[in-house]
């Protein structure tokens, strides 16, 4: 599983002229189930994401959660993080999970933080979306429950 997860001031999901989702201060998460995904990457990705500590103490180092801040998180599914371009300009998701699982698996990452009482919004599965947002910082993290960074 890998996830993109940008520190925002402000982010939306929009679909068909309608906002979906919708955070103030918090995380906008971009995230991506790999086929052979199963119960420990979700369990480690909802773990990283909850715990995750970008943003800043009163003496400006990121050492608070979003859950420290009082912020939220938008979780928007996104199975282009599994484009492989090894071979050519355009990318193969062979290694993206199936529409079916790859929802499934969404959907265990989203309750597994709204578990945490952490207040979530998401975006539409498999729907085309415009997200919007202004990244603060800019912070952008990174994570793939396979390297287990």
């Amino acid at each position: 599983m890998r996830a993109v997860i940008q520190r925002v001031n402000q982010a939306s999901v929009t679909v068909d002229g309608e906002v979906v989702g919708a955070i103030e201060r918090g995380l906008l998460v971009y995230l991506g189930a790999a086929r052979d995904d199963e119960a420990k990457d979700v369990r480690y990705t909802v773990n990283k994401i909850a715990g995750l500590r970008v943003f800043p103490n009163d003496d400006g180092r990121m050492s608070l959660s979003v859950a420290d801040i009082g912020g939220a998180i938008l979780v928007v599914s996104q199975f282009t993080l599994f484009g492989d371009l090894r071979r050519g300009r355009r990318p193969s998701f062979d290694g993206a999970a199936g529409p079916k699982d790859a929802e499934r698996l969404y959907l265990e990452v989203v309750g597994g933080l709204q578990g945490k009482g952490l207040p979530i919004e998401t975006g539409t599965f498999r729907a085309m979306m415009l997200v919007q947002c202004a990244v603060d910082g800019p912070v952008t993290i990174q994570i793939d429950s396979r390297k287990l960074y």
